[in-house]
């Protein structure tokens, strides 16, 4: 096959799985056609299903691939470039799809500019709505939906996207499918569908054949016949199934090569039956050539009746014998090819056709699987593709060629992107001025404690205060300091504040606590304060000189935790509590905060943040 001749251009692959996941059909079609000459990005699963516990390693594993990179992209192999994305991993959130769609198109546009990458054909193995997002925004040469599973029955909380993979249908100009029931449901909504199940890499095992015999040393170590099975270990393999054909051949070892992807407990039972994990794609052919009997022992459910076992081609390709569950394309396969698989309902019969298969086979047989195989090698599955592809772009591009049509598809994209900014702009506008998102995001700020018999209480006012006008804030303070002096908290008022406008600020609190009946000689003022820091080192000067121990601290509500975090850093042998300001007229506010406050309680989070990189806090 020569790429080169069909016109596909740059590929913008939007796959179902990550880069190192097991390796299936959408690593092999985007490494022949880097191979092959074209440009590939391989955009990594952004998700069918919110997140659960047992994803967290390939959290972990995407993070790690992210930091591999530039900004999340890495060249792969020559050609291929994997993005490993970071985001909400909520897939049917208006909210997480908004902000995924603004974020990953931001990569990618910057990325394909700085690579001019233009105009890719897009090859989606997702129907999400984020997967349209990016088709519609990217605006492809042409666009290519790989169905490959019925993601909806994958899950429970998949099921949502039935929907929109039916709005996938209709839109992509050519649909491709790996079961004829896959084909019939896109047939139903689109006359672009052709059947393509997966391949196998037919070169790689055939030159393992070929080669002299040099078995796994795992493998090497169970006792013959080996009854194996490649691929992951997952939901849909039937455990009670093996582990009863297991227990009817307890000659035979039966070895499982693959990822553990959910509880194994079942297989694991089994004396007879060895895990022997993941191994690298480029091993498996020496596995499968060490197998008497390869198996596919699914379960039969609504998702597996839409699946074709991609490891039937490659125990075909060794030339073993195969016995698999009674699937609707294991029957579809051996109507095309001739009843070259075994198929068995439960486990007496699995036991039987394993054994009948045991018995040896004339070199007419093995070389009759081996032919099947052949003819679904990679090679020339995406060869066929490509012929489509090629005759489908040319057609397209003859539709768009008028050039009123490129400029009212210009012009369509520039109104998009307006109307995103303008939507965002609202949507900031809302949620910061008539929504209570901003006090629920300040709460953290707000640290108070009932109040206490204590030595004294202390002030904290200093500079323009939240309102970012001179003594915006004092005067509520010592309101607060009087009323618990009043209530007989404590017999002493420490003001400190080192800010002068016309008058030291602590004067003006010390005459306005005076003022409401506080006598002066109760009174202690600390003058040289310029930040917290200052309130708390210059105060606990003026506490220890009296041998105070216990203390009441007064401030706004919102820069009591910054308050509270330097004075039990910088006097952690005074015990202080917090009694913050109750109503304060600068925080005063409905649903919405105002742009003001909005700064203040932005800067007292950056505050915090510096402090802590002081080592204030």
């Amino acid at each position: 096959m020569n790429a080169r001749a069909q016109p596909l251009g740059d590929v913008l692959c939007i796959s179902s799985i990550d880069w190192d996941f097991i390796w299936q059909g959408h690593q092999e079609i985007m490494s022949t056609l880097a191979a092959d000459g074209y440009r590939v990005l391989f955009l990594e699963n952004t998700g069918v299903r919110p997140p659960r516990l047992r994803d967290l390693p390939r959290l972990r594993q995407r993070i790690r691939n992210r930091l591999r990179g530039t900004g999340g992209f890495r060249e792969e192999r020559p050609g291929l470039f994997v993005l490993s994305p970071i985001v909400v991993p909520l897939p049917y959130s208006r909210v997480a799809r908004w902000l995924n769609r603004w974020l990953l198109l931001r990569s990618i546009r910057r990325w394909m500019r700085a690579t001019g990458f233009n105009r890719p054909v897009v090859w989606t193995f997702l129907p999400t709505p984020l997967a349209h997002d990016l088709i519609e925004r990217i605006d492809p040469a042409l666009t290519i939906y790989y169905c490959i599973d019925d993601l909806a029955s994958s899950s429970p909380e998949a099921r949502r996207i039935v929907e929109s993979e039916t709005a996938m249908f209709r839109r992509a100009d050519l649909v491709f499918v790996t079961s004829e029931k896959l084909r019939a449901r896109a047939a139903a909504v689109s006359a672009r569908v052709h059947l393509f199940p997966f391949g196998v890499r037919y070169e790689s095992f055939e030159a393992e054949r070929e080669a002299p015999r040099r078995p796994p040393a795992d493998l090497a170590a169970l006792k013959r016949p080996i009854v194996g099975y490649v691929g992951g270990l997952h939901q849909w393999i039937d455990q009670e199934l093996v582990a009863g054909t297991a227990a009817r051949l307890p000659d035979a070892s039966f070895a499982f090569v693959g990822p553990p992807q959910c509880d194994l407990a079942t297989l694991e039972a089994c004396p007879n039956v060895t895990l022997l994990g993941a191994r690298p794609h480029g091993e498996v052919p020496r596995y499968v050539r060490e197998f008497d009997v390869g198996i596919v022992p699914y379960r039969l459910s609504e998702y597996t009746a839409n699946v074709y076992p991609t490891k039937l081609n490659e125990y075909l390709a060794m030339g073993i014998p195969v016995v698999a569950s009674d699937l609707p394309e294991i029957r579809r396969f051996n109507a095309e090819h001739g009843d070259v698989v075994a198929v068995a309902s439960d486990a007496d019969r699995f036991a039987s056709a394993i054994r009948a298969s045991m018995n040896g086979a004339a070199p007419a047989t093995v070389d009759r699987r081996i032919a099947v195989a052949s003819s679904n090698s990679w090679r020339s599955r995406i060869a066929e593709m490509l012929g489509l592809i090629g005759a489908s772009a040319a057609q397209k591009a003859a539709r768009e060629e008028r050039w009123d049509k490129r400029l009212r598809r210009a012009y369509r994209r520039a109104r998009r992107r307006t109307a995103e900014a303008v939507l965002a702009v609202v949507a900031t506008y809302v949620l910061l001025f008539q929504t209570p998102l901003v006090w629920w995001l300040a709460v953290p700020l707000q640290v108070s404690d009932p109040p206490r018999a204590a030595d004294c209480i202390v002030v904290f006012a200093g500079g323009v205060g939240e309102s970012g006008q001179a003594g915006g804030g004092y005067q509520e303070r010592v309101k607060q300091a009087v009323e618990l002096y009043r209530a007989g908290y404590a017999a002493h008022l420490v003001f400190s504040s080192g800010f002068v406008f016309a008058f030291p600020e602590a004067q003006i609190m010390r005459g306005l606590a005076v003022d409401n009946g506080v006598p002066a000689d109760a009174i202690e003022l600390e003058t040289r304060a310029a930040n917290t820091r200052d309130n708390v080192v210059f105060s606990r000067q003026i506490l220890e000189s009296h041998g105070w121990r216990r203390a009441l601290l007064v401030s706004s509500p919102y820069h009591m935790r910054r308050a509270i975090l330097t004075w039990r850093r910088l006097a952690p042998d005074i015990d202080v509590a917090a009694t913050p300001v109750g109503l304060s007229q600068f925080y005063a506010h409905g649903r919405g905060a105002s742009l003001e406050q909005i700064r203040g309680l932005l800067q007292e989070y950056a505050a915090i943040v510096m402090y802590r990189w002081r080592g204030w806090l």
